[in-house]
C-alpha cells in the first residue's frame, strides 16, 4: 500500500508540475499564448516579456505553488500515516524535482515546458524557507545588476546548496538535501544552456526590474 501511495503521490506531483500556468493564464485572461512571442518559452520570464507585469507576476506565483504543494503534500501525508515519517527530507525532495520535472516536460505541453526555475523556489520554500528567502534576495540583487535573468536564477540556485555547505547556521545534517541541491543546480545550468551561450557571446536579452528613464 505504501509503494502504491507513493507512485501515485508522483503522479500528482508530475502532473501538478506539468501545469503550463504561462500558455493557460496567457489565453485565457489575455487572449495570447506566450509560445507565439518573444523567447517562446512557456515560463514566467517570457510572460513578464509578452504580457507585462501583472500577467507575469500571476505565472510567477502559480509556478512557485506548483513546487510548494508538491513537497507539502510529503507532510500531509506523513501526518495521515500514508507515509513513514522517517526520511521526510528525501520524500520532499522527490516530490520536488518530479514537479520541476513536470515543468520542464509538461504533459498538457508534449513535454516542451518552461526553465523550471520558479518551481523549484516552491520547492525550497517547502523544504527550507529561510535559504529560499536568501535565495530570492541573491536573485533580486544580481537581477539588479546584471539585468541578466538567466544569470540571476543560475547564481540563485548555487546559493541553495551552497549555504547549506558553508554557512554553520544553515548547514545541514542531511547530505542527500546537499547533493540534490547541486544536482538542480546541474538541471538549471542545462536548462539555461541556450542562455549560457547567449551570455557568452553578448547577445542575452536584459530585463530591468526598474524601468531606465526615457
Amino acid at each position: 500500500m505504501e509503494i502504491l501511495l507513493f507512485v501515485i503521490g508522483l503522479i500528482f506531483a508530475y502532473l501538478l508540475g506539468s501545469i503550463p500556468s504561462a500558455v493557460w493564464i496567457g489565453k485565457a485572461l489575455f487572449g495570447k499564448d506566450v509560445r507565439e512571442h518573444g523567447s517562446g518559452n512557456p515560463g514566467a520570464t517570457n510572460t513578464f516579456r509578452v504580457l507585462g507585469k501583472k500577467a507575469g507576476v500571476i505565472v510567477m506565483l502559480s509556478d512557485i505553488i506548483k513546487g510548494l504543494l508538491a513537497t507539502t503534500l510529503v507532510g500531509f501525508m506523513m501526518q495521515s500515516g500514508y507515509y513513514p515519517e522517517t526520511n521526510v527530507i528525501l520524500y520532499k525532495l522527490i516530490f520536488g524535482v518530479t514537479a520541476v520535472i513536470g515543468h520542464i516536460f509538461p504533459l498538457f505541453l508534449n513535454f516542451k515546458g518552461g526553465k523550471g526555475v520558479a518551481t523549484l523556489l516552491g520547492m525550497m520554500v517547502g523544504i527550507h524557507w529561510e535559504i529560499a528567502l536568501i535565495c530570492v534576495v541573491v536573485f533580486v540583487v544580481t537581477l539588479l545588476i546584471t539585468k541578466y535573468v538567466s544569470l540571476s536564477s543560475i547564481i540563485a540556485t548555487l546559493s541553495f546548496p551552497s549555504m547549506l555547505l558553508l554557512l554553520p547556521r544553515f548547514q545541514s545534517t542531511e547530505p542527500v538535501l546537499i547533493l540534490f541541491g547541486f544536482f538542480l543546480f546541474v538541471v538549471v545550468l542545462w536548462t539555461h544552456h541556450k542562455n549560457i551561450k547567449r551570455l557568452l557571446t553578448g547577445n542575452e536579452n536584459k530585463s530591468y526590474l526598474i524601468k531606465r528613464k526615457k
